[in-house]
């Protein structure tokens, strides 16, 4: 293992989630990869969904809750430039091995890293009022 994946894993911390014989690559990948990365990134999530509603939804904030929530939704699913540079916030944070890993069977695992994103931003909602900075 080089320095860098050596640094990437100590950085990122321990797996969260039970690993376990019985679990399927996919969620051994979401709990060791994935949920450490997510948490790591997460003030940089928010920074960049407030970039994302400052410059494309400015009505955001008088939305409703509801409304707001489903704006998160809609903004992880149906923007593919957004979602491409949310991707790009965890993919970079990956060992060679596990992106090697994770090319392998990207889709179910984009699926996997864009849900939990979007309730990570949902659960977090209240963060996202009028001023901008943190």
């Amino acid at each position: 293992m080089n320095q860098r994946d050596l640094f990437l894993k100590e950085f990122r911390g321990e797996s969260i989630g039970t690993i376990n014989p019985q679990s399927s690559s996919d969620e051994n990948f979401q709990n060791q990869v994935l949920r450490p990365i997510l948490k790591l990134q997460n003030d940089l999530f928010i920074a960049s969904f407030i970039n994302y509603i400052t410059k494309y939804k400015k009505d955001f904030y008088s939305l409703s809750v509801e409304q707001k929530l489903i704006t998160v939704e809609n903004a992880i699913q149906k923007d593919i430039k957004y979602r491409n540079a949310l991707k790009g916030m965890v993919i970079a944070l990956f060992t060679a091995d596990e992106y090697n890993t994770y090319v392998k069977n990207s889709s179910s695992l984009n699926k996997r890293m864009m849900s939990m994103l979007t309730e990570r931003l949902k659960s977090q909602v209240q963060l996202f009022e009028e001023k901008t900075s943190l």
